[in-house]
């Protein structure tokens, strides 16, 4: 077999520029242009964080505005705050149009530092007004202390209207706590991360409510049975509202942490009697109310809310009109919308609405009698109850079970309280049955209808899932 001598074959193409053999200005300029383009995509980048807070992403589970899809939602505990200025439309009459957009700048500037310091999330601004979002289980503690601290923050900002020859800025703020569904909404050509439920118009409604009292701060119940230690914050129950969409009236409760020294000294001084003069308004005994909110007055003239209620005490005599919900008093009947589902927890619901019903009426009666066997039972039965729902979350891996147990623990200590003054008979029977009222009546129907209806919808998703897997 004879050798075949074989010579490389030798490729003819064209070289190409590769780095080493591009003149050296063009590498300059490409590498300028690069580095340009890099600057313009980091500056971008952090423009798309003002208008899309880069927390709202991580909230969506995305890393940047890129990742976001259309429809993407994810459902959360959050606390929701509105904040607004009070009789702004007559302090922009008296600017013009260049003014009232400088002076918007200057407030928004202050206030926006406050909000995230305390870990808030402002989901938009509306013109004078600020929404803003505290979300997980510590969210409601957050949002309080960023509300006080933005009520605070006006005294030096103020001092600055003052010598510039302005008027000074008072703010209305209403927190509310509750589960929010927050995703993109809009259009093909117009989307925004914001958040969607009935909680965002509480929080609305509890903000307006404070030109009402004469109040900067109110909380809705469900924020203020959020609290780690509602303690911690001077607080008293001021009024019982209806809101549209809601059978159930809501608690409202003002914080007057930030009002001077010495009409916070006050409302806590006379804070019994003023809460039990509410108790007589709401329940007509208006001649048991007016002397105690007089009483009120006297200590503390400057008490807004006490003369809110006094002018209602007077205008009731005049009138014979009653400014309140209507159902105090009365017993809470099951509604459909107290079904959760769950035949178990549905069950165990029946059961303690029955023993709440017994003992309001008891104690509003001033009968004793077997009070003491009924307080027993509901305590002990909404332990059980609380462990079988909290079985039934850990079960099913239940995404809000943290909040949803926190409310449980919240229950129990305020029930504890409540017992504990029943059974010493401290109070009036019918402020002690108004505490029924106040506490047990609205927290079942509120954590029946929002909290449990919640855990049986996610739970009917599961057994709708799985009813369609095994098909």
């Amino acid at each position: 077999m004879s050798e075949v001598a074989t010579t490389p074959r030798t490729l003819h193409r064209p070289l190409m520029p590769g780095p080493s053999r591009m003149p050296s200005s063009a590498l300059l300029r490409e590498f300028t242009a690069h580095r340009k383009t890099l600057e313009l995509l980091r500056q971008t980048e952090l423009a798309c964080d003002r208008f899309v807070s880069r927390d709202l992403l991580e909230l969506l589970h995305a890393d940047s505005i890129l990742d976001l899809a259309p429809g993407q939602n994810v459902e959360a505990t959050m606390t929701i705050l509105f904040s607004d200025i009070r009789d702004f439309t007559q302090m922009s009459e008296r600017m013009t149009p260049g003014e009232t957009y400088a002076f918007i700048n200057a407030y928004l500037n202050e206030m926006e530092p406050v909000v995230d310091a305390h870990g808030g999330i402002i989901d938009k601004f509306i013109g004078d007004a600020i929404m803003a979002l505290f979300p997980g289980a510590g969210g409601a503690n957050a949002g309080l202390q960023g509300a006080i601290a933005m009520i605070d923050r006006l005294g030096p900002y103020n001092e600055g209207c003052a010598r510039s020859g302005r008027a000074p800025v008072r703010i209305g703020i209403g927190l509310h706590t509750g589960i929010v569904m927050l995703g993109l909404i809009g259009g093909q050509q117009r989307t925004e991360v914001s958040v969607l439920s009935d909680a965002v118009n509480l929080a609305s409604r509890l903000e307006d409510a404070t030109k009402v009292y004469g109040t900067p701060l109110l909380i809705s119940e469900h924020t203020l049975y959020s609290l780690s230690d509602p303690q911690r914050y001077n607080i008293r129950f001021v009024d019982r509202i209806r809101v549209k969409g809601r059978h159930q009236p809501q608690s409202v409760y003002e914080v007057f942490d930030s009002d001077p020294p010495e009409v916070r000294e006050g409302k806590i001084s006379t804070r019994v009697q003023f809460e039990e003069a509410l108790a007589y308004y709401h329940l007509k005994a208006i001649d048991r109310a007016q002397p105690l909110l007089e009483a009120c007055l006297r200590e503390v003239p400057q008490d807004q809310p006490a003369r809110v209620y006094l002018d209602r005490c007077l205008r009731f005599r005049q009138t014979g009109q009653h400014e309140g919900t209507g159902e105090v008093g009365s017993e809470l009947d099951w509604r459909d919308e107290f079904t959760v589902g769950e035949s178990t927890i549905d069950g165990q619901h029946h059961e303690l609405l029955d023993h709440m019903n017994r003992l309001g009426h008891k104690v509003a009666q001033g009968d004793r009698s077997g009070t003491d066997e009924i307080m027993a039972f509901i305590g002990d039965y909404a332990h059980f109850h609380f462990e079988t729902e909290e079985a039934m979350m850990r079960g099913v891996h239940y995404p809000l079970t943290a909040s949803h147990v926190h409310e449980h623990r919240s229950f129990v200590e305020r029930y504890q309280r409540l017992a504990a003054d029943i059974a010493a008979q401290r109070s009036d029977p019918l402020y002690l049955g108004f505490q029924i009222q106040l506490f047990l009546f609205d927290w079942f129907a509120n954590h029946s209808t929002k909290t449990d209806r919640h855990l049986g919808r996610f739970m009917a998703g599961l057994h709708a899932h799985g009813a369609h897997d095994r098909h």
